[in-house]
């Protein structure tokens, strides 16, 4: 569903993804880590068609997000790292306009918004303007209007930010509904332990390259970890967080 090759995006003389090949598959939930900087952010956004990449190809259910861009968007979702809304329209009617914008029917969407804002705890709220809506209210908002559409790839930009544990929960359980009913998901996080529990493969990135890619079991092996080591501790190995223990010790 996710097709990465020689994936290179460059500002100037700063290369932030430097040739990167990637699948993802069908119904797989797939969490790309790495520290600030890594290049993980702009990887999602040229998968949604936000920034042309420098060179390379990139293909969404099959489409190319630059030669066939509007036919990839159609089949994906977006969460982006910020919850924007329009402050002006209440909830509802958010909703209302992004299902316009992808051609979801009058019908479904009478059915499907009263769905959604019931599903996020949002009914109560969905004829108030969303400039009166917490982060967290914001952040439900964008992920029903992400799912408005039914997508077939969900890309996923620190989704769980701003949301309390009972709004977290809720989203892990959609989260893995989606992905047994087919759709596929692609997620950055620094939140390792909701990595830990959901994604089916898991990609670090470093320095805008691919640094480790596999199982939770292969990162293991690669950071010759054993069989009870967290993701925590793996991915500090691999990206070289562990030496901050050291520095500790001169507080």
């Amino acid at each position: 569903m996710i097709e990465i090759s020689k994936l290179t995006k460059r500002y100037g003389d700063l290369v932030a993804v430097d040739g990167i090949d990637l699948k993802v598959e069908k119904g797989e939930i797939f969490g790309l880590l790495g520290p600030n900087g890594a290049g993980k952010t702009t990887t999602v956004k040229i998968l949604t068609g936000l920034l042309r990449p420098t060179s390379g190809v990139v293909r969404v259910a099959g489409f190319d997000v630059v030669t066939q861009q509007l036919e990839a968007k159609r089949r994906m979702g977006l969460v982006p790292d910020e919850p924007f809304v329009y402050p002006k329209l209440t909830g509802s009617e958010f909703l209302k306009f992004v299902g316009d914008l992808y051609g979801v029917s009058p019908e479904t969407q009478r059915k499907r918004i009263p769905e959604l804002l019931e599903m996020f705890e949002l009914k109560d709220f969905g004829g108030e303007l969303a400039e009166s809506y917490s982060h967290g209210m914001r952040q439900k908002l964008v992920l029903s209007a992400a799912l408005l559409h039914e997508p077939e790839v969900l890309l996923l930009d620190e989704p769980m930010v701003g949301l309390d544990p009972k709004g977290v929960r809720l989203v892990k359980e959609i989260f893995k509904t989606l992905s047994q009913r087919g759709c596929t998901l692609f997620m950055c996080t620094h939140i390792l332990e909701i990595a830990e529990r959901l994604c089916h493969r898991i990609g670090i990135m470093l320095h805008g390259r691919l640094h480790a890619l596999g199982t939770l079991d292969d990162l293991r092996a690669k950071a010759e970890h054993d069989t009870t080591s967290g993701l925590e501790d793996v991915f500090l190995s691999l990206t070289g967080g562990s030496e901050y223990s050291a520095l500790l010790k001169n507080l």
